[in-house]
């Protein structure tokens, strides 16, 4: 978005709950729609033509949460997870295996 200039995907950290990673094309929806997490929905054109501001107003998406769904969900991207909290003990695990598969 034009607000929030950070390249990012849409799928929360960890993922969504119950759902998983989203990889293809995407829909944002506002609102609910009701049944299962991933229940097929078929989108058509009104009936009725809406007169209402309301609806005819154009929309702009400032920002998209895309911290994790489970737990605070206090960071938005990896990086920003990685810079605050610093190297973690798997990390450190991950360079030493590297290290030595390139040793041999």
């Amino acid at each position: 978005t034009k607000h929030d200039i950070t390249k990012k995907r849409i799928t929360p950290m960890g993922g969504f709950p119950h759902y998983g990673v989203v990889n293809n094309d995407f829909i944002l929806l506002k609102g609910c729609i009701v049944g299962p997490k991933k229940r097929i929905i078929t989108l058509r054109k009104s009936l009725l033509v809406n007169f209402s501001r309301r609806l005819r107003e154009d929309i702009n998406i400032k920002f998209i949460d895309t911290a994790s769904k489970f737990g605070h969900g206090r960071f938005q991207t990896a990086q920003e997870k990685q810079a605050f909290m610093g190297k973690l003990k798997k990390d450190i695990i991950k360079e030493e295996k590297a290290a030595a598969a390139g040793a041999v």
